[in-house]
């Protein structure tokens, strides 16, 4: 086999110099007419479908483009909503804090006033059975000493005062008198 590319390559003749690096013509003629033909098939069939891809494509980009800014427009609306949505609630809480702030010093005012009264209810009741106690024990107290009284002075005077009406007359006179130096007492001191 290599005797045989040996004498096919002695047959054919040899370029030198610049011919070297220049084709012969049929094969510069069979490839130009191969670039043309693959040329017109590439320009008729694959660029049209390539081209229609690429725009495809970039519709696809712009109606994404289009839809992101659609949809980050929507946000820029829900964020504005949620921030004014947040702004309502701090102002609703701080609203129903100073209601229940003021609600809180109403109750407190009146629990207040209602212990002041109770207070006052109780103090008068206790003032009232007080006097009450003081008027039943002077009572009790003038009783047991008009008996004192009358039977002191019926052993002092040696006469009875088994009259009614005259031992009423001398019980009167000494508690008079006893309150009478007692208010001397009191006044001098």
């Amino acid at each position: 086999m290599t005797d045989a590319i040996v004498l096919a390559a002695g047959e054919s003749k040899v370029p030198e110099g610049i011919f070297l690096f220049i084709p012969p013509l049929y094969d510069i003629f069979g490839s130009l007419a191969a670039l043309i033909i693959i040329a017109l098939v590439f320009w008729k069939k694959v660029l049209p479908t390539f081209n229609r891809v690429l725009d495809e494509r970039a519709e696809k980009i712009q109606g994404g483009m289009a839809r992101a800014e659609a949809a980050q427009a929507e946000a820029q609306v829900a964020l504005a909503e949620y921030h004014q949505q947040l702004a309502e609630a701090r102002a609703e809480a701080a609203r129903i804090r100073e209601e229940a702030r003021a609600e809180g010093s109403t109750i407190v005012a009146e629990l207040r006033q209602k212990a002041s009264d109770d207070a006052a209810r109780i103090l008068e009741n206790a003032q009232r059975q007080i006097a009450a106690e003081r008027q039943q024990a002077a009572v009790s107290l003038r009783a047991e000493v008009g008996a004192l009284a009358t039977e002191l002075a019926s052993r002092i005077v040696g006469e009875a005062l088994a009259d009614e009406a005259r031992q009423s007359r001398v019980i009167d006179r000494f508690l008079d008198d006893i309150e009478a130096s007692a208010t001397i007492g009191s006044r001098e001191n």
